[in-house]
């Protein structure tokens, strides 16, 4: 177990790993790093991944980042090939001030996987800073009224969506990352199809690439591998 300890101020750390796999990778050493990880104090989500990108996706949550940076070493040491990640922590907006306190916590201190919900994507994101298309340079109150518009589209899929956005401006590339649990496939493609036409994101918004998957132990995922 690792000594050193490196935590936010607010929040928890959030390790996207994007990994193949081939026949020589030693599966039990692999669900050995996520008993181990979860034996911390991580939550540990494992995802099999439809497409070419990746086989397996293992996406960790936890408030020292020495931690998942071990799981993801150990990862590596049992044989996936590291193909992909993404680096975030999770956050309040500056739109969510004055929320709730129990909605605070969830941004802060989700509870993942959630239950029933085992279609899963994720994708980062960044507000473009174009010519006259600049988030950035809009006043807080419209960034605001157009943040609460997007909120109110998410909003009628409660039930069907669990939805994450952590916080990566200074950490990776792009400005956030959006993680989507859902319990049907085609309610990530509806929530994502929906939400596009919000001004927030039609106008100002700018896509990197969409990982998609399903839920499930990774020791049933390493039992069905390639």
């Amino acid at each position: 177990m690792t000594t050193h300890d490196i935590r936010p101020a607010i929040g928890q750390g959030v390790l996207h790993l994007f990994f193949k796999t081939n026949p020589t990778v030693d599966g039990a050493a692999a669900v050995a790093a996520v008993e181990a990880a979860r034996g911390r104090e991580d939550q540990v989500v494992s995802v099999a991944m439809l497409g070419h990108k990746a086989d397996i996706a293992v996406m960790s949550i936890g408030p020292n980042l020495w931690s998942l940076r071990e799981l993801q070493t150990d990862l590596v040491g049992s044989g996936l090939e590291l193909v992909d990640s993404y680096v975030s922590l999770t956050e309040l907006s500056e739109y969510s001030r004055d929320a709730p306190e129990e909605m605070r916590n969830m941004r802060l201190y989700p509870n993942l996987p959630p239950e029933g919900k085992h279609a899963w994507c994720f994708y980062p994101m960044s507000k473009k800073r174009v010519g006259d298309v600049n988030w950035f340079t809009l006043e807080y109150e419209r960034r605001k009224e157009l943040m609460y518009e997007h909120g109110t589209s998410g909003r009628k899929f409660a039930g069907r969506i669990v939805q994450l956005i952590t916080g990566s401006t200074g950490l990776d590339d792009y400005e956030w990352g959006v993680t989507l649990f859902g319990v049907h496939p085609d309610d990530l493609k509806e929530v994502v199809y929906t939400m596009r036409f919000d001004e927030a994101s039609s106008v100002y918004a700018e896509f990197g690439p969409f990982y998609t998957g399903m839920v499930a132990e990774l020791d049933e995922i390493m039992g069905r591998r390639p």
